[in-house]
């Protein structure tokens, strides 16, 4: 078991419950433009991805950096007034990450979301200070581009090896590999485990808490529950 100092979260579907609002977002975006239909899958597909990159993938028929900027400002503002009452948090994350900070570990966020928007969602929960760092998709290269973990890793002192990555998109697991950093899936965000295995993660969850049992070295349930899916 190496010993970790820095523990490094996904924002939307890791640990806030947020993905219905995503998709919801897309679609009206969409739908104002006269775009065609996308299903739940193919919106799940793009999360994590910086948003202009994530239009771009779902909707390749949009050429233009206009057209990409009159839709990103349509799911923002569709987005904002959902944001209005923050997205909340998925079971055992408000506890484990007082456990985590209690104990010592760093603590950062990596996410597809603008500066905008993340600031936007922390101030929400009165949390602009909580993370050691925060890195955006607008303001470093958008995932599965390593530059953000680099980055966190440079601010918070941190070797690679020392540090983990965790996250519900294959984005999230592809940018941790190529960080030579620990990846860790989670089961209950954008994309079923069964579909994050293909990626290799060093661990697999369904449950927040699931974490916190691992790093304590409780590792006993935690093996049962990722054989069922190896």
């Amino acid at each position: 078991m190496r010993d970790y100092r820095l523990l490094i979260f996904d924002w939307d579907g890791t640990l806030v419950d947020s993905i219905g609002r995503i998709v919801e977002s897309m679609r009206v975006a969409a739908e104002a433009g006269g775009l065609p239909w996308r299903d739940d899958a193919a919106i799940k597909g793009i999360i994590g991805l910086g948003l202009p990159e994530a239009i771009a993938t779902l909707y390749p028929e949009i050429e233009d950096v206009r057209g990409i900027e009159i839709f990103r400002r349509r799911y923002g503002e569709h987005y904002s007034a959902l944001e209005s009452r923050p997205s909340p948090l998925f079971e055992g994350v408000a506890e484990s990450l007082e456990a985590f900070r209690s104990q010592g570990y760093q603590l950062a966020v990596a996410t597809g979301k603008s500066r905008r928007g993340l600031d936007h969602v922390l101030a929400g929960r009165g949390w602009l200070d909580y993370f050691e760092a925060t890195r955006c998709a607008d303001e470093t290269a958008s995932k599965p581009d390593p530059r953000m973990l680099h980055e966190i890793l440079v601010h918070c002192r941190v070797a690679p090896d020392q540090a983990l990555m965790v996250g519900d998109s294959a984005f999230d697991l592809r940018m941790a590999h190529r960080a030579r950093m620990t990846s860790v899936a989670v089961g209950y965000g954008a994309l079923p485990l069964s579909e994050l295995l293909k990626e290799s993660p060093s661990l697999a969850i369904e449950r927040f808490e699931e974490l916190r049992h691992w790093l304590d070295g409780d590792r006993s349930r935690q093996v049962l529950e990722v054989e069922r899916y190896v």
